[in-house]
């Protein structure tokens, strides 16, 4: 008899617009080892380059997102082979992904895992998430973002409470500070993220592009330089025919035709 197929421990699908990702380790609580971040930096380069996908949504399922980096793959390595692994290059498909990104969070995001939630535009739990950087209780810290990102999004104060002290943040008070975008029923956080992206899909792509830059670049800029980034974003919009099309069609009361040009 032949022996069973091996289920991939990342899954791509597509419903209508949106690209999905899933991660599929569930026995190790999508615990992220090198095979996963493979799959994830292959994942988000196939569905960046598919012309018939506007967003990406990434998720574990409901549940479970990702319990950080698996440490079989780290306790007995030093700094330069740690270096010579070269994580980065395995998340820079998803931070630099050309199209908008939907963390969907149910159960545990922690470490890596909660780092990969931070990399995406938006992120969606429920109750049930607990987002958390607790990588001080092994004596180290986070090394993909979690730092950066998360002072960005809640302030020194409360990344600082949150890095210190590896305690994780329910769904609740991560969305009561910030940091989740919008806060799902138990059991509907894929539903949702797949409802809002289906949403941002059906937006002009080239105002979705200038709002992301804007996002992107400007919040690492001093204010005068960010506003001037976005007003040249602005003024760029107004010589495309999504720019005509959408004030037309409020003026008209009718819904736009959006075509992407």
């Amino acid at each position: 008899m032949s022996e069973p197929a091996e289920v991939p421990c990342v899954l791509v699908d597509r419903q209508d617009t949106v690209g999905i990702i899933r991660l599929n380790r569930p026995e190790r609580r999508n615990a992220l080892d090198l095979a996963m971040r493979r799959g994830i930096a292959k994942a988000c380069n196939e569905l960046d380059a598919d012309a018939t996908v506007r967003t990406v949504v990434i998720t574990g399922g409901d549940g479970i997102f990702a319990a950080g980096a698996d440490l079989n793959l780290l306790v007995d390595r030093g700094a330069q082979q740690v270096a010579d692994i070269d994580l980065g290059q395995y998340w820079s498909p998803l931070a630099h992904c050309g199209k908008p990104t939907i963390a969907a969070v149910s159960g545990f995001a922690l470490g890596a895992g909660c780092e990969l939630a931070l990399m995406c535009d938006v992120i969606v739990a429920d109750a049930t998430a607990r987002l958390g950087q607790p990588e001080i209780n092994v004596g180290i810290m986070p090394g993909a973002g979690g730092t950066q990102r998360l002072v960005r999004s809640v302030g020194k104060h409360v990344a600082s409470l949150m890095l210190l002290t590896g305690e994780p943040f329910t769904g609740e008070r991560a969305f009561a500070l910030g940091l989740v975008a919008t806060l799902a029923e138990d059991g509907q956080v894929v539903a949702t993220a797949l409802q809002i992206a289906k949403k941002m899909g059906r937006m002009p792509a080239k105002a979705v592009a200038a709002i992301r830059r804007s996002l992107r670049v400007g919040a690492d800029l001093p204010l005068d330089a960010a506003l001037a980034l976005e007003h040249r974003e602005f003024l760029l919009l107004f010589d495309t025919a999504d720019k005509t099309e959408g004030m037309r069609a409020f003026l008209e009361k009718r819904r736009p035709n959006f075509a992407g040009d």
